[in-house]
């Protein structure tokens, strides 16, 4: 069968894994359209300005010439559309609104954990490293807390539901990836703990320096 759908793909970029796992868990075929982050900075041409994203950003999704751009937009589209059974984004209005406060969060994620492994791995040097770190870690302490909260009444992940949902996945990878851009998670036990389980997820397909859990 042929696909309909097209990923702008970059493999280690944390945005793009949370697509690509997104679509694994949902069993989507898709075809990859590579797209030269680095060192080549393809999203930042001329033509993938103009045809592709605006913003000059990764990933984007072309679902059969509907082109959507921001990681967390596209989990919540391929959520809303292709996951019968609802699990990923589940039509309750109280956890959608947990959700979206969620994925404002790994906006701020991106913004510092994420930016601090560009400066230390890709060479972004004009970037505050320090700023970075010490907002890397406020988020991190506020998700360590609330973590912790949800263990206390027997729940394991962001949302108010006894599954993993979106908000997970679009706060996973670059807490994950701390440690590449010089944030280490040891402070942070119940955030670590999250990271463990989150890897041990049936069907977690993993990243470079995101690896998926051995046999038992």
């Amino acid at each position: 069968m042929t696909t309909t759908i097209k990923l702008y793909d970059y493999p280690l970029s944390g945005n793009c894994f949370k697509v690509r796992q997104m679509l694994a868990w949902l069993g989507i075929a898709y075809d990859t359209v590579p797209v030269d982050f680095f060192p080549g900075r393809e999203h930042k041409s001329a033509a993938f300005i103009a045809n592709v994203n605006p913003l000059g950003q990764l990933p984007v999704l072309d679902d059969d010439g509907f082109l959507l751009r921001d990681a967390q937009a596209i989990l919540v589209y391929l959520a809303s559309f292709y996951d019968t059974q609802g699990r990923w984004y589940p039509c309750d209005a109280k956890l959608r609104g947990q959700i979206a406060m969620w994925l404002a969060t790994a906006d701020e994620i991106t913004r510092t954990a994420s930016a601090a492994r560009l400066h230390d791995a890709l060479g972004y040097h004009h970037l505050d490293i320090e700023a970075c770190r010490s907002g890397a870690r406020a988020v991190f302490r506020m998700l360590d807390d609330h973590l912790a909260e949800q263990a206390s009444t027997g729940l394991h992940w962001l949302a108010s539901a006894p599954d993993p949902t979106v908000a997970d996945l679009a706060c996973f990878p670059y807490v994950a990836l701390a440690g590449e851009g010089g944030i280490s998670l040891d402070e942070f036990p119940a955030l670590r703990n999250w990271v463990w389980d989150f890897r041990h997820l049936p069907g977690f397909i993993g990243m470079s320096g995101i690896f998926p859990a051995g046999p038992a």
